[in-house]
């Protein structure tokens, strides 16, 4: 199968090529190089590279391929808040211009990289894809938007499907702290404290970066007539937590570290609890293989590795926000 990766050198587009290649997959990867610089262990390169903002690509870019596999975007809420415009540009418009060019190119397949935050503050726990949306953000407006948009262009020879992926955390070569998991962990690593910016109580579903890029996989790999259409829950039943659990989970890494809450959210609106029932139908064989506090450990461990300190917890290489703020110049605005 012949691959196109947008955002292929993000945190989770680094796993992505790498197992679409152990696969025996052919990859293109799009990417503009946002990030380039902030990765902290080699990565596994695309067969072939386009160097490219997602707004620019064209239909010959696409020809050939099998499957169009869209993670590019403003990537999360913090980040599409800031400069609401732009979010909507690059997350919604590209989105569905990019499926429009794959079903002119003939390409069968469009995966979209959407996410549970379109629940935001959800009227119940357990949230199901034919519960209401209740998005909060620019980020999460822009994913249901483009759902609507492109499941309009479905037919019989183009299938796009919607993983709505529970909140990402864990190792990546390409790290981010701006992340429950990753922040608690890494303020643990920093300060000895892990730090609580709510009281702790919302609810978040929570799947390991690497598992997201294994949904990808699957849903590239799984007949038509499964997921065809389909918006899709990514994650698994039991890794829905409350952020306090997470804390603690932090603390089973670092035990010395104090539980801090700053206060600085107050009370945090979003919060939902996802079921992940659907995605067990459509896909039986399909699990994930980390749990959090396998996944906390493991980053925990590269963090060691790599001798984590303060200065790594307050500089811009981990935190895409501070980061991109310095390279607004790519993306064609003069800040963010």
């Amino acid at each position: 199968m012949k691959v196109f990766v947008t955002g292929h050198r993000g945190y989770i587009g680094v796993h992505l090529v790498d197992l679409l290649k152990q696969a025996g997959h052919s990859v293109t990867g799009c990417d503009l190089g946002l990030f380039n610089g902030c990765e902290w262990d080699p990565i596994v390169p695309p067969d072939h590279e386009l160097v490219k903002d997602v707004r620019e690509i064209t239909e010959n870019d696409l020809d050939g391929h099998d499957c169009v596999m869209h993670l590019a975007a403003i990537s999360n809420d913090p980040m599409g808040d800031v400069n609401p415009e732009i979010t909507y540009s690059i997350n919604r418009d590209s989105s569905i211009r990019i499926a429009e060019l794959a079903k002119l190119a003939g390409v069968p397949r469009y995966l979209f990289s959407g996410s549970c935050s379109v629940y935001g503050q959800g009227e119940k726990l357990d949230l199901e894809e034919t519960d209401p949306l209740n998005p909060l953000t620019a980020y999460a407006k822009s994913k249901i938007e483009t759902e609507a948009a492109v499941s309009k262009l479905a037919d019989e020879h183009f299938s796009p499907a919607f993983l709505r992926n529970a909140t990402a955390y864990g190792y990546s070569p390409m790290l981010r702290i701006d992340l429950v998991v990753n922040s608690l962990l890494g303020s643990a690593m920093a300060f000895n404290e892990i730090r609580i910016q709510s009281d702790g109580s919302p609810w978040r579903p929570l799947i390991h970066c690497r598992d997201i890029a294994r949904a990808f996989v699957a849903f590239a790999e799984a007949p038509q007539v499964a997921i065809h259409n389909q918006a899709v829950n990514i994650g698994g039943n039991t890794e829905n937590y409350q952020v306090k659990d997470v804390a603690d989970g932090v603390g089973r890494c670092i035990p010395s570290a104090d539980i801090v809450f700053t206060g600085e959210v107050g009370n945090d609106p979003r919060n939902y609890r996802v079921k992940f029932d659907k995605l067990n139908t459509l896909l039986p064989d399909f699990r994930l293989e980390y749990n959090v506090q396998r996944g906390t450990e493991e980053l925990h461990r590269a963090m060691t590795d790599h001798h984590f300190s303060a200065k790594d917890f307050n500089g811009d290489q981990f935190v895409r926000l501070r980061t991109l703020r310095n390279r607004m110049d790519l993306l064609g605005v003069s800040h963010i």
